[in-house]
Order: C-alpha cells, then structure tokens, then sequence
C-alpha cells in the first residue's frame, strides 16, 4: 500500500487540489504566475520531456535553462519562491524512443537526473510509451520496472531535496488523444490496483523504500480526453469506483491529465473526486493563438497592408515546410489539413512558436499595435471578453495584457475549482 507517514507542507498543498500548468512558452508561464499572484495561489509550471531535456527538447531548452527563466520570471513579478513548485512531466524514454529501449532508457535516466538536479519537487515518471520494435502495449510490469529505474537515477542525485513522484501506466497521450470519439474508456479500479501494486513491488525491489513513501499520485483514465475536433467530457459517475479506491491507500491522490477544454464544473466534479492534480496545457497556448490571430485581423484593419505581419500566413507557411510536429496527429483531405493546422483542439501548432520566423511576425505584430490606438469598436469584434474588461476598467487595450488576460480567462476555471 501507499504509505501514509510521509508528509510535507508541498505533499500538503498538492493533495489539496492544484492545477498545473504544463507549457515551456514564456508568455503562458508569465500569465500563469500573473494569475496565482492575483488569486494567491501556488504556481505550479511543469515541463515536458518533449519540451525540455538534455538535448534541448522542441524548446531549444534544458532543465536548469527552464527553472532559471521561470525563477526570472516570478522575480520580475515579485512571486513569491515558496508559491512556485516545478514539475517534470512525463519523464521518461519517449523523446528518443526510436532509437531503441537501451538507449532511450539511458538517455532517461539522465534526463531525470538533470531534472532534479535543477530543483524541479515533483516529477512525473513515464516509461509507458513503447520504444521502436516494442510492443504497442507495454505490460505494466515492464512500465513498473523503468519508472524505477528512473526513479533511483532520481534519487541518486537528490540529497538532501524532497522530491515527489507521480506513477501509472495508463497516461493519455501527451498533447491529446490519437483515438476516435467514443473510443475512451475509464481506467478499472482493478487495473488501477494492479498499477500501484506493480509499481511498489518495483520500487521495493531497487531498494526504493524511502521514494516510494514519497509517492503522491497516480495516473489513471478518468474519462476525458480531447482530440483534433472532439471532446470527451467527465462524466463524475464513471468515475466513483476509482474515487472509492482511495480509501484503501492513505495519501494517495490521482493525478488527471488531458483536462484540457473542459467545462468549469468538471474541474470541481474531478477535484471532489480525488483528482487533485488538474493537468492543463494546449488549452492554454490554443487561447493564446486565439488572442494572437484576432490581434492580426485587428492589425489588418490599422496598419497599412505593406506593414502587416503575417503572423497566420507565416505559420502555414512554416507547417507545411516541417510537418513533423503534426503529420502523424492530423489526417483528411487538404482542406481539413488547412483546417486542422489552425483550429485543432491538439493545438500542434504551438510546436512552432520558436521558430525563428513566427518570432519575427509575432515581433511585428505586437510593435505595429503598440504603436497605434487601438478603437474599442475592433477589441469589442474580435475579442469580446477582453473588451468587457476594458469597458469597466480592469484590462488595459493593449496587445500584451491582451493576449495575458485570453490566457487566463482559460485558466479561470482551474483556480477556481481548487480555490
């Protein structure tokens, strides 16, 4: 069983309930902390094995990068340290599993270490994804066996820094469902049992004792999940045999991911349920891209056409030039690709704001609407919400706090559940 003689005032605040915020894009972390200094919340900011790693991940980044720019970040906004916790999601081989379990294994561990030894508390472990010539489904054993393996690469290097894990090894798909609609279905509490079982019998095997008392949650299939055009909300019912589970492991919590794009009262349902850890990402840079395009169409209408930045038509541009971000996620005719590309709720396209080019158009963009007035007439067409802000004083019309304010009206329901 989980054992419960372990706690922390960190362990404390995350089986409370928390939302986390999993992006490596600069603007989402500074809205993000501009919100939990406002709401008094903690900020937790995680990062992805994708995003960030020893090789730079699709970010250009590595862990000790990521934690000073997020530290920066909170100072610049007089955060307090003790409100941020750092986290690292799914951890594990899958960045390099082409090149085989061997290697992707060992480039984990170290990965791991990295993290750790970058003060990020709370790390996710993730062997679940198979590495090229495995299976497509990884026998929980197997699963249990690499968590660990990452684990004591974790421990290995800790000292004296408390570090939380998260286990499972029925984790959604980073970045949404490959799945059809109707496909989903919720984990069993019989294979959730078989998860924690396999996964202690693991630890305890590597000598692990003292980390596996350290770990907060588990990963499971609530039942919600987004994919390219589809939704699938909570349903809180499906979910009560997993939530009457609890009861039977002290301090155990589940962590739920893919929260992404679902309604306000879900986050509450899923807190209530034991899912006190609210996973949210592509939602989040899906706003910000929302925010960005209607800033363009508002730019058309101010700025003469020699000046426009061509924010949307440089990213097409950009996608259709390196498909590798999104190619094996979207599929149809041309015109659905078109589609797809932009409005995807998978959101790929924030694979490529770090792009030397979109840099430059977004650049653009922000310098021509800060140079001008922005008419309240066009915020109230095209960004609505911000423009009830205006309107009675909280938000100022310009691009930034524009944008800031889009991301958080997406967070909103987030801090609001565990308030």
């Amino acid at each position: 069983m989980i054992e419960s003689t372990f706690s922390s005032a960190t362990a404390s605040r995350l089986r409370s309930g928390i939302y986390s915020v999993c992006s490596a894009h600069r603007w989402v972390i500074e809205a993000a902390i501009e919100h939990a200094a406002e709401t008094g919340q903690t900020a937790l900011i995680e990062a992805t094995c994708n995003q960030v790693n020893q090789d730079g991940g699709y970010t250009g980044v590595t862990p000790i990068n990521f934690r000073e720019e997020v530290e920066a970040i909170a100072k610049k906004a007089n955060f307090p340290m003790e409100r941020l916790l750092l986290g690292g999601d799914h951890l594990g081989p899958h960045p390099w599993a082409a090149q085989g379990a061997d290697i992707a294994m060992e480039k984990a561990e170290e990965m791991v270490r990295l993290y750790v030894l970058a003060g990020f508390t709370k790390i996710h472990l993730d062997a679940s994804m198979p590495c090229a010539g495995e299976e497509a489904l990884l026998s929980d054993e197997l699963i249990a066996s690499r968590a660990a393996r990452l684990c004591a690469a974790a421990e290995s290097v800790r000292e004296q820094r408390e570090i939380l894990y998260v286990v499972g090894t029925e984790v959604p798909t980073p970045g949404g469902a490959l799945e059809e609609e109707g496909q989903l279905k919720v984990t069993s509490p019989v294979a959730a049992v078989h998860a924690i079982e396999t996964h202690r019998e693991a630890f305890q095997r590597k000598g692990l004792h003292n980390a596996w008392k350290r770990v907060l949650a588990l990963v499971v299939q609530p039942g919600l999940e987004f994919a390219n055009d589809h939704i699938d909300d909570f349903v809180v019912d499906e979910a009560k045999e997993l939530t009457k589970l609890l009861a039977s492991y002290p301090g155990l919590i589940y962590e739920a991911h893919s929260t992404d794009y679902q309604q306000p009262k879900a986050f509450v349902q899923l807190v209530h349920s034991g899912f006190r850890i609210l996973k949210v990402g592509p939602a989040l840079t899906y706003a910000m891209r929302q925010a960005l395009f209607a800033l363009e169409r508002i730019e058309r209408e101010l700025i003469p056409a020699e000046k426009h930045s061509r924010l949307r038509e440089t990213l097409e541009k950009l996608m259709v030039e390196h498909p590798g971000y999104w190619k094996s996620h979207y599929h149809g005719s041309d015109d659905e690709l078109k589609i797809q590309r932009v409005h995807s709720y998978s959101d790929r396209i924030r694979y490529y704001w770090n792009f030397p080019e979109s840099q430059q158009a977004v650049a653009l963009l922000m310098e021509n609407l800060e140079a001008v007035t922005i008419p309240a007439t066009l915020i109230s067409d095209y960004l609505p919400l911000q423009f009830e802000k205006i309107r009675a004083g909280m938000l100022a019309p310009k691009p930034l706090p524009l944008i800031f304010d889009a991301i958080r009206q997406a967070l909103r329901p987030y801090s609001d559940a565990v308030a």
